[in-house]
């Protein structure tokens, strides 16, 4: 399929406000600024915001640090599609190539920096990223048999999802920083690491409903043969 037939599915709360913003920074970036650099500026914000999950080992303050690599990952990875489109220079092949696997690696470097911190253990960050991977891989195959690339889910898409781990980092900022564990149903769970599985569940619960529910409808686009 010619990647300029995608159709980019976005109904997330904060969709329309976020679209207007992007399109207005667009404007005003200057032209030795492009889309690449936007994409590499991303990555580099969740290196940051690693760098500040691996220093609050020695001061919790550090995790604003980590909050900011959030904003700048925001900036260089929700402008980049933006900036190509303002401009009227999109490289539909090239761009889903480079975005999407700079995506992967994205995450990864965030989820082994909260991984590596003192709040979250490295078991649930790496559960939290195979949940991103599975809905990732969902994504891409649902764009490749329908020609829909949808990014948000249940009024939640990338942006979102940022504000909550700052809201989360800021939480942890202020929180007791013993991280002494609670008991639910009689099993101990350390406070922290509960932000972490409810994360998770969310990522689950989302795939699998997706999952079966398109499941159903390709089923009815592909039936099964008749038997005679």
């Amino acid at each position: 399929m010619n990647k300029k037939d995608e159709v980019r599915i976005q109904h997330s709360i904060l969709s329309k406000m976020e679209k207007r913003v992007l399109v207005c920074l667009a404007k005003k970036l200057p032209r030795r600024v492009t889309s690449d650099h936007l994409t590499w500026l991303g990555l580099f914000g969740a290196i940051i915001s690693a760098g500040g999950y691996f220093l609050s080992n020695w001061d919790v303050e550090f995790l604003w640090l980590s909050s900011l690599g959030f904003v700048v990952n925001w900036f260089g990875d929700s402008l980049d599609g933006t900036l190509a489109r303002v401009r009227k220079a999109q490289r539909p092949i090239y761009g889903f190539y480079l975005d999407h696997n700079i995506d992967g690696l994205t995450v990864l470097i965030f989820c082994i920096g909260a991984g590596i911190s003192p709040f979250i253990s490295f078991s649930l960050a790496m559960l939290i990223l195979s949940g991103y991977y599975l809905l990732s891989i969902f994504t891409y195959i649902n764009t490749y048999l329908r020609g829909e690339f949808k990014i948000s889910y249940g009024g939640f898409g990338p942006t979102e999802l940022r504000l909550i781990v700052i809201l989360i980092n800021t939480l942890f900022i202020y929180l007791p920083t013993d991280n002494s564990p609670i008991f639910i149903i009689g099993i101990p769970i350390k406070l922290f690491d509960l932000f972490a599985i409810v994360i998770a569940l969310v990522l689950f619960i989302i795939y699998f409903w997706s999952f079966f529910s398109e499941m159903i409808k390709y089923g009815k686009i592909d039936p099964p043969p008749t038997l005679d």
